[in-house]
């Protein structure tokens, strides 16, 4: 299910799923350390008697952020019940604390009894084995622990700062299924203390008055001592729940707001889209530099792993976005995470843990002939390189660039300049970056030239002429085998790559694929380049039913579903799509050729969450989001796709002023 809202400041990560339940608690990492393990976290009122978990059908129910920010504004009306409830959720920009402000409006007449519950299904450390959980009197809240991890639960309505109510226990085990079930009467058992596999709800009573408001509150702390968490919570009952979350909004709608954007002619509704992908990306940087690529903890179910890693490749292309828009030190903190993992060799794994731990990965050390391969993707290692030039000209910033430069752009280009096919000239074979075949890939090839475009660069700056010209040779030639080996004068196109043969020969791979649009996107050639223009023609990949949209490549199947229509090629992916408009961007003659590419932004808004988050794919027929969501991926190309519709935007009409 996807993850319509996350919401984090770089260690404490939460995430509430479609139904608006808290489904994924990080810490102190951002992707690192689950600590519900991706189960149900619920919330329920009982009123009068009645009681409704927010996650049922009788709810209506509208999860949305407030403007600009990192502040939830979810709206919840139960009918039957007579209420209607404004939830404000924050994760506070500098204290690792996620609080919760629920106001509640009275429906009808006559007073009502509240009783508000918040229920967690705990695994500490992601595990479920050995926790803890307690009601502690001093604070008068519920303490979860397990080794160097503490949550502090807590609440209060607008009159008291402590809970009201409480049950700890034992669930996930035996027949138990948890306290959760305890509140559905309105009573908690105040059981006040359980260990093992645990959960725990605490429950905040008030009374509603007629036609009127109330408030009530919820935050949970977290640190890795005792004395932390409960200074948190001290600092809660000092200032205010109120203070915490008024003052996370007013940062984040200062952080998006840093610099002034001239959007042109582009629509406010995609302008305010622009604001709400950067600040979704926001959500997944780690305190550390690392850029997840997602923290949606379903696709455990698909392959017992996550998207909580840190792709090079994804992360770089986020890396440029940020420096686009001018978030200079968070695409800095990428790069300085780079330097930490990048190997002495030069290149970048398959994949690394927020904290630079090589990951899980499924790329062999021997291809299928038996023979020992590097199992890399080798487009990663010219996309860091190729991100960090599009810094470099954005910023200046020598003085950061200087420490990168021998163990990043040094190492990583003088290996691509060895890395290479003697047959052809091109990049030595390496996975792609679907992570499926290997082989010698055109996307891979155009990243690898770019990289040594960057290379070539900053070693002119530190004047280093002969590795520049070296640098440069290379892509020279890489650029020209590419023309002689990727460009297929039959197909009038460029074809997705080459199998490379036990005998050392290669056979063409000719499927239709989105990631040849990299000839043009990284710049090996022009848009205008009429290989280019019948390349992108031949591509025929729009998803032939009403939703539309651009597929990865031709006969796709992952999470591919079996009420698919045969004649799609496969989901749409949001990254196809958004490389199509930039397509159509970079050709653009005039401002009306703009057309088509803002179609496809729009065809993009049109099926974002109404939260305005993002997955990684859609089902072609429903629409309903597939594989993961968000996928930060998806936001950075729809960044990228608007700061290059903006750039080409004001070159048009300057070139119309100047030339009436």
């Amino acid at each position: 299910m996807a993850r319509d809202l996350p919401l984090s400041n770089g260690k404490l990560l939460i995430n509430f799923d479609s139904s608006y339940r808290v489904r994924d608690v990080f810490f102190p990492s951002v992707g690192q350390e689950n600590h519900t393990g991706g189960q149900l976290c619920r919330t329920g009122v009982w009123v009068d008697g009645a009681f409704a978990w927010l996650d049922t059908p009788d709810w209506e129910r509208d999860l949305n952020y407030r403007p600009e920010s990192l502040v939830t504004e979810v709206v919840l009306r139960h009918n039957g019940l007579g209420i209607q409830i404004t939830f404000n959720d924050a994760v506070d920009f500098d204290r690792n604390l996620f609080l919760r402000r629920a106001t509640f409006t009275n429906l009808t007449q006559g007073t009502k009894h509240i009783r508000l519950f918040f229920h967690y299904d705990i695994h500490i450390y992601g595990l479920g084995i050995g926790d803890t959980v307690y009601y502690d009197p001093q604070t008068q809240a519920v303490i979860a622990y397990k080794g160097r991890r503490y949550f502090i639960i807590g609440g209060g309505n607008g009159d008291t700062s402590h809970i009201s109510s409480w049950a700890t226990g034992q669930a996930e085990m035996r027949s138990l299924e948890g306290t959760w079930r305890d509140a559905e009467d309105g009573e908690l058992s105040g059981n006040p203390i359980a260990q093992g596999s645990i959960d725990a709800t605490i429950g905040i009573h008030f009374d509603l008055p007629s036609l009127g408001q109330a408030k009530a509150y919820h935050w949970l702390g977290a640190g890795q001592s005792l004395d932390e968490v409960k200074l948190l919570d001290g600092l809660v009952h000092e200032r205010g729940p109120d203070s915490f979350i008024d003052r996370t909004e007013a940062y984040w709608h200062a952080w998006i707001n840093k610099e002034t954007v001239d959007f042109g002619p582009l629509p406010t509704h995609l302008s305010d889209l622009y604001k709400r992908s950067i600040l979704v990306m926001r959500t997944h940087v780690d305190s550390g530099g690392g850029i997840i690529a997602s923290t949606d903890w379903d696709i455990t179910g698909y392959n017992r792993d996550t998207y909580c890693y840190v792709w090079p490749r994804d992360a770089a292309l986020c890396a440029i976005a940020f420096s686009n828009a001018g978030y200079s030190e968070t695409a800095r903190e990428f790069f300085r995470f780079c330097q930490r993992v990048v190997t002495r060799q030069g290149y970048f794994h398959h994949k690394y843990g927020p904290l630079g731990d090589v990951a899980s990965s499924w790329h062999p050390f021997v291809d299928k002939y038996g023979n020992a391969q590097v199992p890399i993707q080798e487009d990663e290692t010219g996309l860091v390189l190729y991100a960090l030039q599009k810094h470099y000209e954005r910023w200046r910033d020598i003085e950061f660039v200087t420490p990168l430069y021998r163990r990043i752009i040094k190492n990583g280009a003088d290996f691509m300049v060895g890395y290479r096919h003697k047959a052809t000239g091109l990049p030595g074979p390496s996975y792609d970056l679907w992570e499926e075949r290997w082989g010698i890939h055109t996307f891979t090839v155009a990243a690898v030239w770019a990289g040594l475009q960057a290379a070539a660069f900053f070693t002119r700056i530190f004047n280093e002429h002969d590795a520049s010209r070296r640098y440069l040779q290379a892509a020279d030639e890489i650029r020209a085998a590419a023309r002689a080996n990727l460009y297929d004068k039959e197909l009038n196109r460029f074809i997705r790559g080459l199998q490379i043969n036990r005998d050392g020969s290669f056979t063409k791979d000719v499927a239709l694929d989105s990631s040849i649009s990299a000839v043009f996107k990284l710049g090996m050639f022009a848009a205008g380049d009429s290989a280019v223009a019948s390349t992108m023609e031949a591509l025929k990949l729009w998803c032939t039913t009403p939703l539309g949209g651009i597929a990865r490549y031709e006969g796709d199947t992952y999470f591919r579903m079996g009420d698919t229509p045969q004649e799609v090629p496969g989901n749409p992916w949001l990254i196809s799509t958004f490389w199509l408009a930039q397509y159509y961007i970079d050709k653009a003659q005039t401002s009306s050729e703009l057309q088509p590419a803002l179609e496809l932004l729009q065809w993009a808004a049109n099926h974002a969450l109404p939260s305005g988050v993002f997955p990684e794919q859609y089902h072609p027929v429903s629409g309903v989001p597939l594989s993961v969501s968000p996928l930060i991926w998806s936001h950075a190309e729809m960044v990228l796709t608007m700061q290059r519709y903006m750039q080409k935007y004001r070159e048009l009409d300057t070139n119309l002023r100047s030339h009436p």
